[in-house]
């Protein structure tokens, strides 16, 4: 197939380099072009994912057109805060015969969508049964160096899911297929929200018990707003939700994680995001979690203590000790 992956970060680079090894054409396209420059005489891409090569063959632009035009597939590598104004200079009839495929985790701070309804809202005229996601744990610091990972490819449309599955699958790339496209998307955008509050349980020094009791409870919320609006309640025990939640929040690797271990040694949100070179999704997407869930009156006291931590300077402990001290509730309810 003739595939293009928008977005040259750690895990679009690392998706590129995949694909081309399972016998695709492949494209690569970055937005900045002093960068394509710098990936294209170095065959590696030294800021987002050191020591891995390019190879020759890959495409490496800046041109959007020629990324969009006459594909087969269209992998959307952007952050979610971006994708809208990367897609919305792409033209319909470039795309309209492709599966697009989002692979980024988060919900869009204004609208509130996930990034497959966000697609379809910039191109109504888009079969929705061409859009498909792929989500679940994989870090690509360990997919670049074939490590066996096991991801959830989603779509409305069967035929759309088993041609993603079929796209990336591998010896050690194992693609599990779903319908329920929403589930994924919600599993794998809350819990970067959730790897915050376990950063900074581990910055704070609670200690496992602790960590255990946010990750516990984080599938739960994650669970109670998807079921609330839509999705599927098994989807959420599987590779996009139990399993995203484990890896994003006890990995070394998990930008999200990282922020809420910084924020909860004591540093100021600001003073963290300044010094990395990648987006933490979490972090914009906690306040569109958070508003998810009051306009649905749905319950997220974890995701509320994370947002008053990050934007109101909130102290970890107290946000701590309140989340102990709430109501006393009945676990499955």
């Amino acid at each position: 197939m003739k595939i293009s992956v928008i977005g040259a970060g750690g895990w679009g680079t690392t998706l590129a380099v995949l694909l081309y090894y399972n016998g695709h054409n492949v494209t690569l396209w970055e937005f900045k072009r002093n960068y394509v420059k710098v990936l294209e005489k170095q065959r590696k891409n030294p800021l987002y994912l050191p020591g891995i090569s390019i190879p020759k063959e890959i495409i490496i632009t800046n041109d959007l057109v020629d990324s969009t035009s006459g594909k087969n597939m269209i992998v959307l590598a952007v952050p979610s805060q971006y994708l809208r104004s990367v897609i919305k200079k792409a033209e319909y009839r470039d795309i309209k015969d492709s599966i697009l495929v989002s692979v980024a985790k988060g919900i869009e701070k204004n609208s509130l969508m996930t990034m497959s309804q966000m697609i379809k809202d910039e191109f109504p005229d888009l079969d929705e049964n061409q859009i498909g996601v792929l989500s679940g744990p994989s870090h690509a610091e360990e997919v670049s160096r074939r490590i066996p990972t096991a991801v959830v490819a989603a779509s409305r449309s069967y035929e759309t899911t088993k041609s993603i599955q079929a796209a990336f699958i591998t010896s050690y790339f194992r693609v599990y297929g779903s319908n329920d496209i929403l589930g994924v998307e919600l599993g794998g955008s809350f819990k970067n929200v959730i790897a915050i509050g376990a950063g900074i349980v581990d910055g704070a020094k609670f200690g496992d018990n602790t960590k255990a009791a946010i990750m516990t409870r984080g599938i739960a919320e994650i669970s109670r707003l998807g079921l609330t609006m839509g999705a599927l309640p098994e989807t959420f025990a599987g590779l996009s939700g139990m399993g995203d939640l484990i890896v994003t929040c006890m990995s070394r690797h998990s930008r999200n994680r990282y922020v809420g271990e910084q924020i909860g040694t004591g540093k100021k949100l600001k003073e963290v995001l300044k010094k990395m070179d990648m987006i933490a999704e979490g972090v914009e997407t906690s306040r569109s979690v958070l508003n998810l869930a009051r306009n649905l009156n749905v319950e997220t006291p974890i995701t509320e203590e994370v947002c008053k931590i990050l934007f109101e300077d909130k102290d970890p402990v107290k946000a701590t000790t309140d989340l102990m001290t709430r109501d006393l509730k009945m676990e499955m309810k």
